[in-house]
């Protein structure tokens, strides 16, 4: 030291978080107090709310009637080649000029990491991304002190943890003087409740029942097709009720992603499979994330759920085709000059849309659709992306008396559902993974057909001109259905159920000249 009295050290380092998609990359803030001219500098490619600290910890600290140091301040941001932005770095950084002047401890700062907004009074604010932050600082054995507002989701990765809610709290409890206690993991009785819509709440559409049973067993993506108020977007809001329940990784996943969202999370959502509908009119940014500080969109807040997009082709061609590679891969890479963040992406798609633009094709009594009108209609659609579509099923208007007088009805409920592809699932982890990830190899293995059967198909590949991609995804269909029938090979009334699941396919045939 240089012998200035009251001055502890000069040199402070104070550990923090940085946000980079899922992840929370450590940074380390050094914060060194030099002679010379007062001066408050900010170094480590900080973004604009980086750098706006500086006048919200200068507010904070003297309002919390600390001494502000007369001196040249130098914050270091480490690594200097990592973005920071946001608010999160306020309270590390106010921290470490209070060691450095000498006005805290600096040895209570080693074990220990802070992310936190100030506000110019000195109370702290709640801050994006804790979810992540928290996971990573239980993985490097350190505390966490986070905002209040933050304490609830933090504490969801089951590290040890503190929470204030003013900055004079952090230093009582760093200095001694009043120790924060440690905020227990949320309380989360609710994470085994399901609160789904059930399934029996929708009569008749027996076909189509049966089409989200095969979806859910095999998670395989799925396409209703049909006239307007037949029951397609109550349908699709009922698959995350016939799911099976998260694992506490799915869950973990599936928070850190809203955790970095604009919307957080709230305990309600623990272990709830998301539902994602996304308005037509969505931007492809809005769907698959981006942005100059990437976000993650409505693929990655569907991770692990369900994203259903109704009025299939009036999403713009372009958002649709975006969609292509995260189907495939189970998640998004999104590119900048600076940096590249990955999100992932493992959704189900249940897709909803009507026959034709009028929406009544096949109803001569209302329907007035040219044969053209149809095609260009259906044609919105390019072939590569319906053949990531597993099914295709119809979707046909329920008879009134079975929807006027439903008391004579025994609907089957979600919860019997359930246990049908609970029972699937478990003979596809058997083999290892679901159905809807086989490989080739796997197919070849695992979905093998008697020759009669093997030439049937052929004959309809031939038929409806379809891929080897599509023939993929049916001989996987008419897996799933094989085993929700507990059998071990596929037989031909699976394979001919998974074929009459083909139903845009058909319709162009019908309408092909």
């Amino acid at each position: 030291m240089d012998g200035t009295q009251g001055r502890v050290m000069q040199l402070a380092l104070v550990y923090s978080r940085a946000g980079f998609g899922v992840q929370a990359p450590l940074v380390t803030v050094e914060v060194h107090l030099s002679p010379g001219l007062p001066a408050f500098n900010i170094v480590g490619l900080p973004e604009a709310a980086v750098k706006e600290s500086k006048d919200r910890v200068r507010s904070a600290l003297i309002n919390a009637r600390f001494e502000f140091p007369a001196q040249r301040i130098t914050v270091n941001l480490a690594p200097a080649d990592l973005p920071k932005d946001g608010a999160r770095f306020d309270l590390p950084i106010a921290l470490g000029i209070l060691a450095a002047s000498g006005q805290l401890p600096a040895k209570e700062l080693e074990q220990r990491e802070f992310i936190g907004e100030l506000a110019l009074s000195g109370e702290l604010r709640r801050v994006p991304g804790s979810l992540p932050v928290a996971l990573a600082c239980r993985a490097a054995e350190r505390e966490l002190i986070v905002p209040t507002l933050n304490a609830e989701e933090a504490s969801l990765a089951g590290g040890k943890l503190y929470a204030a809610s003013h900055l004079l709290e952090v230093c009582a409890h760093l200095s001694g003087q009043q120790r924060l206690p440690e905020f227990l993991v949320a309380n989360t009785e609710k994470r085994n409740g399901r609160h789904y819509p059930d399934l029996a709440d929708v009569h008749g559409q027996a076909t189509a029942k049966r089409a989200l049973t095969i979806a859910a067993a095999g998670s395989h993506n799925l396409l209703f097709i049909g006239p307007p108020g037949t029951g397609k977007t109550m349908l699709a809001s009922r698959l995350p009720g016939i799911l099976p329940d998260m694992s506490d990784q799915e869950a973990v996943e599936s928070a850190s992603v809203c955790s970095i969202s604009a919307s957080g999370i709230e305990r309600e959502q623990w272990k709830q499979r998301p539902f994602r509908s996304p308005h037509h009119t969505a931007s492809a940014v809005a769907l698959v994330g981006g942005s100059a500080n990437p976000r993650p969109g409505e693929i990655s807040l569907a991770h692990n759920g369900v994203l259903f997009l109704d009025e299939l082709p009036e999403f713009d061609r372009h958002v649709l085709e975006v969609l292509r590679e995260p189907l495939e891969s189970g998640r998004v890479t999104i590119s900048r000059a600076a940096s590249q963040a990955e999100f992932p992406a493992r959704f189900q798609l249940v897709a909803a849309m009507n026959p034709c633009p009028c929406g009544y094709y096949g109803n001569p009594e209302r329907c007035r659709c040219t044969p053209l009108e149809v095609r260009r209609y259906l044609n919105k659609l390019s072939g590569p992306f319906l053949d990531r579509i597993d099914m295709h099923v119809e979707v046909p208007p329920v008879p009134k008396e079975q929807l006027l007088n439903p008391r004579g009805q025994q609907e089957v409920g979600s919860a019997e559902v359930r246990q049908k592809v609970d029972m699937a699932r478990d003979r596809q982890q058997q083999r290892g993974r679901l159905n809807h990830q086989l490989s080739p190899q796997e197919i070849q293995q695992h979905c093998a057909l008697a020759d009669a059967d093997r030439q049937l198909l052929e004959t309809a590949l031939d038929k409806l001109g379809l891929s080897a991609r599509a023939c993929h995804r049916i001989l996987r269909v008419a897996r799933t259905i094989a085993d929700l029938s507990q059998s071990d090979n596929i037989g031909r009334s699976h394979l001919l159920e998974a074929l009459s699941y083909r139903r845009l396919e058909r319709l162009q045939q019908a309408l092909a000249f």
